[in-house]
């Protein structure tokens, strides 16, 4: 395949948030566009797989074919800045792991990731998997939206007419990747379907 001119170094974070579903189907598109990747790397909360197990019934996330790192290792890369990674998505993210990113309580490798990835002006997206919103929740979104990162609230939108749950949970995914700056063929509004 030919390189693709803008490569990205992504950390994927994962927390015990519902909605494993969005994790999984992002994992599944990141897939199909590995020459967009120059380097991937997954990290799994404590309690996300157990929220996975439960919502989807199995173990897949043992079959990921990047790096999983655990949660409590700040050795790993993306716990410094020197080591490149630009792009960071938490999916779905509790508003718990949003608050700590917003303090700057890098108390682990997830929100540690986040903070150094907004501190060397990278792209970081958290799909926030929660409703109502409280005005502790609004405040920290503030915050971290004028520290650069983007509140992308796990929202599917209808007008494609999603055939099932997952093709309505992509609505999320596809949007999440292209915010990223992932090239990704999708339905957009009054545009015709994309050719496979």
């Amino acid at each position: 395949m030919p390189r693709h001119p803008n490569k990205q170094r992504l950390v994927v974070g994962v927390t015990g948030a519902s909605g494993a579903l969005y994790t999984k189907l992002l994992i599944d598109q990141l897939k199909k566009i590995p020459e967009q990747l120059d380097a991937c790397g997954i990290i799994f909360s404590d309690y996300s797989k157990e929220v996975w197990e439960y919502e989807l019934g199995n173990q897949e996330y043992t079959n990921i074919p990047w790096p999983l790192y655990n949660p409590h290792d700040f050795f790993a890369p993306m716990a410094s800045g020197s080591a490149g990674y630009n792009t960071m998505i938490i999916c779905p993210c509790t508003v718990g792991t949003m608050g700590r990113i917003a303090a700057g309580t890098a108390g682990d490798l997830m929100t540690r990731a986040a903070d150094v990835v907004l501190k060397e002006r990278g792209k970081l997206i958290l799909v926030v998997r929660e409703m109502p919103y409280s005005l502790i929740h609004l405040r920290n979104m503030q915050t971290l939206t004028e520290a650069g990162a983007v509140i992308c609230p796990a929202s599917p939108s209808f007008y494609s007419k999603p055939a099932d749950i997952e093709a309505l949970a992509l609505t999320v995914v596809n949007k999440v990747l292209t915010l990223a700056g992932f090239e990704m063929p999708f339905y957009r509004w009054q545009e015709e379907e994309p050719k496979e």
